[in-house]
């Protein structure tokens, strides 16, 4: 029989018998082992991918929630007012005005690129930024800036509905004129930002603002503070009490799609807690006068000596209230415009500022440290008397000069150092401890603290000058309420022999004794020791804070003198030296004290008083003062590059602190010129001007206090 095959119509003739099924592949036996193998591997990959979805799930799953909340939930923080910085009779320092930033919002652009190319032209235009291409200038931080084109784009790659900032500060015309364009996706941000009305009158006491940097982003961003926008203290009060000042930023919590665009506010918001504003203890017209003077006094030294290579730019005016220890007055200089860092830092001008030779920005008052010279007097005649080195009627021969004979070489005349007493080359004669300050006079200091043969076999001696000096607080800063303040400076043998590999000589004692040699201190440390005296022995704390005050005008903290004894550091003093010697400084002290005031005032008063024209000066306001100059000679980096430190000829800075009214001190001054040679006429006339002027300044508010009294229904 035949078959017949459909799809092509042969006839074959059919299998005859049983049909045999064809062989598949299937048919091969599969060895055992490799399905073993085959059923272990997927037997592993189940446990593999089970085990990892229990991590995912379980053991990773709350961390992959956090994620996921924090990518879509933000904190949007709520600037809190910055306190403001006012005077004790409301003058603004430091205020907060109104500010326009402008932000772009690159899901808000037009969809069309030419139109929205066009938009981000015009806003460039606008705010006079470029709008396309790399820069090659750098922001406040000195970061390379950005054109308008590569801002929007970068955010755009971030989150799209996020706006970003791209000018901060503009004028206020320009903002409104961008508000009336109604550019798409373009808008106006109004946020506060610092003005500065006093600018370089007070900048060193006041500071300024800046952004947050980089190594403390994390930090504020943790506290709900906007890097791209909030700023912080950099120097001055704005530093020294920037968290008193900032308040507490408030809080909101919104909930993000994955374009960044707002869907809603989640819980509860926490609202801001405004910043504490400050009243200081700063006089601003006192101040004003009293950088005037100095800058008066620098140009007319550079009329007199124009070629005189170091130059007359440097100087210190402080002005205090002893009783209190208030500040009224602090000027370095040369000084800063803090406004040109008040809404963003002006990078250029900081670059100028900063590599100034004169060092603008750094405040000399409690930064700076320099030789004080005879200023310093009345420590070493302080240790004298209460020693017992000298009584103060006793009286030392003062000539001229004196020859400190060379202990190694006693009989070689040559080997022996020559002291001289700069003031008065004939000498004074015999001189006692009131006149050693009213006159000045070095031959004393020399041979009261140092000894010397024949008249003073033991000095003082530069360990209980050191003690002394301690006691006055030359080891500790001040502490007024700025940062940068620096310490005194005690020196001693150890010190000299570790840093110079020298042993400490008499002649050593000898310059020490009248601030010269290794001794060194701060214009405010030096005026803090004169108001110890002329408060009788209260040592006050300099504070330039009179008042912190809260946002509704409330007096939160008000102003109370941080004040003490200064027994209190004589006891300690009295503990570690004062018991072994037997001397009862506590029953010494009034006298002392007596002795030193009486010798400031004699300074002022008496015949060849180096201080005589502070006296006349005030003498037509009846106020009677007391005071003390310093020339005192230096050799620093300045002068020694110039070639100045020409032996027995070096240059010398001018010096000059007093108080008034005697009897009962209400101000005290100290004047420090850089440079200036003689401290009775150069830095005097000065110190006796901001006296004068404060003098006048307290009888004009009176009079006009009681006009307003009279003038009152």
């Amino acid at each position: 029989m035949a078959y017949n095959d459909s799809r092509n119509n042969n006839w074959y003739p059919r299998p005859q018998g049983r049909i045999s099924r064809l062989a598949s592949p299937g048919d091969a036996k599969v060895p055992g082992g490799r399905v073993s193998i085959f059923r272990i591997l997927v037997l592993v990959a189940l446990v593999v991918l089970m085990g990892r979805v229990y991590q995912l799930q379980f053991l990773q799953g709350q961390d992959f929630v956090l994620q996921a909340d924090s990518n879509r939930f933000d904190r949007v923080s709520i600037p809190a007012t910055r306190g403001i910085i006012i005077v004790r009779n409301g003058v603004p320092l430091a205020i907060n005005v109104a500010s326009a930033n402008v932000t772009v919002t690159p899901a808000l652009l037009p969809l069309d690129e030419d139109e929205e190319l066009a938009v981000l032209e015009r806003l460039a235009s606008l705010i006079g930024i470029p709008f396309r291409g790399e820069l090659d200038t750098v922001d406040e931080r000195g970061i390379p800036e950005q054109s308008l084109l590569t801002m929007v784009r970068t955010g755009e790659g971030i989150a799209p509905f996020r706006p970003v900032v791209v000018e901060e500060d503009i004028n206020e015309e320009i903002a409104l004129l961008i508000i009336a364009e109604g550019l798409p996706g373009v808008d106006i941000e109004w946020t506060r930002v610092r003005d500065y009305p006093t600018g370089a009158l007070t900048a060193h006491v006041i500071g300024y603002m800046g952004p947050i940097p980089p190594e403390r982003a994390d930090e504020f961003e943790a506290q709900g503070y906007r890097l791209d926008i909030d700023r912080i203290g950099y120097d001055g009060i704005e530093f020294e009490f920037d968290p008193t000042l900032a308040g507490v930023p408030g809080q909101r919590i919104v909930e993000r799609d994955v374009a960044g665009e707002e869907i809603r506010t989640v819980g509860d918001t926490r609202l801001p807690i405004p910043g504490y504003s400050l009243r200081l203890t700063i006089d601003t017209e006192l101040q004003e006068r009293a950088q005037g003077h100095l800058i008066d006094t620098l140009n007319n030294m550079r009329g007199l000596f124009p070629d005189n290579p170091i130059g007359y730019d440097r100087g210190v005016v402080i002005a205090m209230d002893p009783r209190s220890g208030e500040i009224l007055a602090m000027v370095s200089y040369p000084t800063y415009d803090n406004s040109r860092f008040a809404r963003t830092i002006d990078y250029q001008y900081y670059l100028q500022v900063a590599q100034d030779p004169q060092q603008p920005l750094f405040n000399q008052a409690i930064s700076s440290l320099y030789p004080p010279g005879s200023i310093f007097k009345m420590i070493t005649l302080t240790g004298i008397l209460e020693e017992g080195i000298m009584e103060p009627e006793d009286t030392l021969s003062a000539a001229g000069e004196i020859q400190l004979v060379n202990r190694y070489y006693p009989n070689d005349p040559v080997q022996s150092q020559t002291f001289v007493c700069w003031l008065d080359p004939p000498g004074h004669g015999d001189v006692n401890a009131v006149q050693s300050l009213a006159w000045s006079c070095d031959i004393y200091f020399y041979k009261a603290a140092g000894g010397f043969e024949g008249e003073v076999p033991t000095g003082l001696g530069v360990t209980r000058l050191g003690a002394w000096m301690d006691v006055f607080g030359f080891n500790d800063q001040a502490g007024v309420e700025l940062p940068g303040e620096i310490d005194g400076f005690v020196p001693d043998p150890d010190w000299k022999r570790r840093t110079w590999g020298e042993g400490w000589s008499t002649g050593d004692t000898y310059n020490s004794s009248f601030g010269q040699g290794y001794v060194v201190a701060t214009p405010l440390q030096m005026l803090h020791t004169l108001n110890i005296y002329a408060n009788d022995g209260i040592i006050s704390r300099p504070t330039l804070i009179r008042e912190i005050i809260d946002a509704d005008g409330n007096v939160v903290q008000g102003f109370t003198p941080d004040q003490y004894h200064i027994v209190e550091n004589i006891e300690e003093y009295q503990l570690t030296s004062g018991a072994a010697s037997g001397i009862d400084y506590m029953a010494s002290w009034e006298e002392t004290l007596a002795i030193i005031k009486e010798g400031m005032r004699a300074a002022v008063t008496v015949e060849g008083g180096t201080a005589q024209g502070s006296q006349e000066r005030l003498d037509e306001l009846g106020i009677t003062t007391a005071g003390k100059t310093g020339t005192a000679e230096f050799c620093d980096n300045i002068a020694a590059q110039l070639e100045q430190c020409e032996p027995g000829n070096w240059p010398a800075h001018a010096w000059y602190m007093g108080y008034a009214p005697y009897e009962n001190p209400e101000i005290s001054v100290i004047a420090f010129v850089y440079n200036g040679a003689e401290g009775s006429s150069v830095a005097l006339p000065i110190a006796t001007a901001v006296m004068r002027d404060y003098f006048e300044l307290k009888a004009e508010r009176e009079a006009e206090a009681l006009d307003e009294a009279a003038s009152a229904p």
